[in-house]
């Protein structure tokens, strides 16, 4: 009989002692924060564009519509290119012709005055 007098004194004793702790409610959010940080670190160290990253990367940014942008990062310099919409002209002359094969490849056949 004594065992089963202090089983409810010991759980009464126990949860008005964590109910009335307020440390504990702020522990639990500095917890959650930590966890918060931690999986913005990882996405940001997996970003391509991560500015802490050595390697050179492009990034096309919706390929193919009127409003696509191109990125390009080599070491710490990034370039962005936006579409205009226009055809691209300029000076030059026509270099050859490219076909391409029923398996996918490309062959290039030169032009000029050879």
């Amino acid at each position: 009989m004594s065992d089963e007098a202090l089983r409810p004194v010991r759980r009464r004793y126990l949860e008005s002692e964590e109910a009335d702790d307020p440390v504990l409610s702020v522990v639990n959010i500095v917890d959650v924060f930590l966890v918060v940080i931690a999986v913005l670190v990882i996405i940001l160290m997996q970003n391509p564009l991560n500015p802490f990253r050595q390697d050179d990367v492009v990034v096309v940014v919706n390929p193919g519509q009127e409003d696509m942008q191109i990125l390009i990062k080599e070491g710490q310099e990034l370039t962005q290119y936006e579409a205009t919409g226009a055809i691209g002209e300029g000076q030059g002359i026509r270099a050859g012709i490219a076909y391409r094969l029923a398996d996918g490849s490309l062959i290039y056949v030169p032009e000029g005055d050879d």
